[in-house]
This record gives C-alpha cells, sequence and structure tokens, in this order.
C-alpha cells in the first residue's frame, strides 16, 4: 500500500490505558497486535497511549521532594514526560516489526489549550499535523494527556486524561469511532474489580456515560464523552489485551440502565453555607476540576484524587470545606441518589450492599463479552 492510498483511507485511533504497560515487554506484546490489525484491514492507525503503571506518580514524588509546592507550568512539563516515554517504548516496539512509525508529542499534535497547566482545556485543534504524519507513517503514536497552551508551553490535560486526547484526536482527523482500551472492557454496573455481582452494559448512551464519569466512574473522561457527543464519534470500550474483547459502545442510544459509581479518592466537602459551596464548587469549575454540588445541603463533592484541595480553594480566595466522607452514587436511569460514607473502605461496603439490592434490566449481563479480532 503506498503513501497515498494511506493518507486517503480512513485512520482507526486506538488509546491505551496505564494498565496496559505492566512491562517492558507489553509495548513488544501490542506492537505485535498493532501489525496484526494493519495487514488485516489495511488502516492508518493513531495510538494514543498512557504512561506506565506508577511512573506519573513517581515523578510527581521525586518533584515533591524537591519542591513541596512546586509551580503549575514546572508539574505539567514533567508530567508529561511519563506518557511521552510510553510513546517512545511503543514506536520502538513498532519499528521492531518492520511497521513505519512516529510520535507526535503534546505540542506537535495541534491540539491548543487555555494556561490552566494542570487540567487544561481544549481551546483549538489544527488536524494538519496529524494528517502530515499520517502521510509517511502507517502509526502515529500520541502520548496521552499532553498539548500546549498559545505561548506553546507543555500544558497537561489532568489526570486519566488520555481518553480526551484520544477523542481530541479522533475528532481532528473526522474518525467516526474511537476506540478507548483498558483493563476493564465496558462499562459495568459498579466497579468489576472491587464489587462483586457487576453486570456488564453493552449499549450506553452519550449522556448515561457523561453521567456516571462525573460521578466517579473511572472507566472513561467525562469531557472526553462530551466531544464524542458534539462531533457523534461512537466510542468502543475493549479489553487492552488480546483478544481485544469488546464490551461497551457509546453513542446515540443506550439501554436503560442502573448502577452504583464511586471512587475511593473522591471527598464530599462540607461548607458553612450554600453560598461558600457554590462559590467552593465554582473555583473547581474554574481550575478544571470535576466536582459535584450535591443537594440536601452545603456540600461539594470532588471527584478523584491527586488534588490538593485546600491550596486550590485558598488561590481563589475560598475558605476550605471541612472533609465530610467519600461519596456513593446510586443511578436509576437519569437520576441520582447520593450517599455518603465515612471512608474509603466504608464507601466500598456501601457501593457493595446498594449493588445487591438493585434490580438489573435483562440488558445488562454479566462479565462476559463478544470476542473480536485484534
Amino acid at each position: 500500500m503506498n503513501i497515498r492510498t494511506r493518507a486517503n483511507a480512513p485512520v482507526s485511533v486506538l488509546k491505551f490505558g496505564g494498565s496496559t504497560f505492566r512491562s517492558p515487554a507489553a509495548y513488544g506484546d501490542l506492537a505485535a497486535g498493532l501489525d496484526a490489525r494493519i495487514r488485516a484491514e489495511g488502516r492508518s492507525l493513531v495510538v494514543v497511549v498512557s504512561a506506565m503503571q506508577g511512573e506519573t506518580e513517581g515523578l510527581r514524588e521525586r518533584l515533591h521532594t524537591v519542591n513541596p509546592h512546586p509551580e503549575d507550568p514546572t508539574t505539567a512539563g514533567l508530567l508529561t514526560t511519563a506518557d511521552l516515554l510510553s510513546a517512545h517504548l511503543l514506536a520502538t516496539a513498532l519499528h521492531r516489526t518492520g511497521r513505519s512509525a512516529t510520535v507526535l508529542a503534546g505540542h506537535q499534535i495541534g491540539l491548543t489549550t487555555n494556561s490552566s497547566f494542570l487540567w487544561a482545556r481544549v481551546t483549538g485543534t489544527d488536524p494538519a499535523p496529524l494528517l502530515k504524519a499520517l502521510e509517511s507513517h502507517e502509526i502515529v503514536v500520541v502520548p496521552g494527556g499532553q498539548a500546549a497552551d498559545a505561548q506553546g508551553r507543555p500544558t497537561w490535560l489532568g489526570k486519566n486524561s488520555s481518553d480526551l486526547s484520544a477523542l481530541a484526536v479522533a475528532a481532528a482527523v473526522r474518525s467516526d469511532t474511537c476506540e478507548i482500551h483498558s483493563d476493564v472492557d465496558g462499562i459495568y454496573t459498579c466497579d468489576p474489580h472491587l464489587v462483586t455481582g457487576a453486570r456488564l452494559l453493552p449499549h450506553v448512551s452519550y449522556n448515561m456515560a457523561a453521567l456516571m464519569s462525573l460521578h466517579g466512574a473511572r472507566v472513561l473522561h467525562r469531557r472526553a464523552v462530551q466531544l464524542a457527543l458534539r462531533h457523534r464519534i461512537e466510542i468502543v470500550l475493549r479489553y487492552n489485551r488480546a483478544p481485544y474483547t469488546v464490551g461497551t459502545r457509546i453513542g446515540t442510544g443506550g439501554d436503560q440502565m442502573s448502577a452504583v459509581v464511586f471512587n475511593q479518592r473522591s471527598v464530599v466537602l462540607g461548607y458553612a453555607d450554600d453560598a461558600l459551596a457554590d462559590a467552593a464548587h465554582h473555583a473547581f469549575h474554574l481550575a478544571g476540576i470535576a466536582t459535584v454540588r450535591q443537594n440536601g445541603g452545603p456540600r461539594v463533592a470532588v471527584v478523584g484524587g491527586y488534588v490538593d484541595l485546600e491550596a486550590v480553594q485558598r488561590a481563589y480566595g475560598v475558605e476550605p470545606g471541612r472533609y465530610l466522607g467519600v461519596p456513593v452514587a446510586e443511578v436509576r436511569g437519569s437520576k441520582v441518589t447520593a450517599h455518603l460514607a465515612e471512608s474509603g473502605e466504608d464507601a466500598l461496603h456501601l457501593a457493595q450492599r446498594l449493588h445487591d439490592w438493585m434490580d438489573f434490566p435483562t440488558a445488562a449481563r454479566g462479565p462476559e463479552s463478544r470476542l473480536v479480532g485484534v
């Protein structure tokens, strides 16, 4: 297949999370799978990858050892190198298979963000760099979570933001699907690694996926779902090892669903009154941090960890809220009931009890799912 044919052919966009790369040998395994896919389909690939497990947090620990309170631009510049390392390891594994592959770092892929260095939001997309790279390479490898602001400074899209990178790339190259590979092959009625009896949901609407992500489901980044909805890109969730099982498809349709959503790193903060809670919610929003303004009192749920909550609030002139516990969300269709557990361990036990009490529609099924080729 000549270069021009490859460049004019449809492009497949795939993302592989950090759990894919549990050892250096995993890069060779994935390279073999991608090589087989190109032989079978003949399509060019853009592959978005996350850092190896523990690499980003290892860099964070070293940074905070040198300076307990580093500036955001420095943090963004350092942490994004973990994903870049992963991209180059995959590229060299692909070269060993004989495939033509190149790496485009965050400042090279045409994504421009605001200057919120650690929770940046995409403000512009230029598809030209990706399309040019695809003219001369079969595979373009992109480190997840990376971009640059208008001045070309490195920015980070936030924790677990490789999904967002993948959807932004899919929109740029006008792909109608984006495949997200992780150690969970789809969206379940609860975290199948932690709660027994969790059932796979084969078809989920954009709105339901975004709702679950907002309340702490770690299978997909909420802004990635919003981007997919805007561009009508179907998200296909798959397992990250052969035979690359397809679990859930996210699109315009979707089954009626019930689920229990929690993240043991999430916290609920309490404030003296609603005005202060609203101010905190607004401050987190300005910082690009996912929060839920809970009903029934002056409370804000901050979704996920890795955030210096006190520093963010003080930076926006908000008196920090007090820790109340860990949120657990009970989702029935579009209705969400918020529960509060005292700790992460208590949240796990509460989630199991709530899940045990649920009646599930027949569309939800157990962890087995349809197998497809590489």
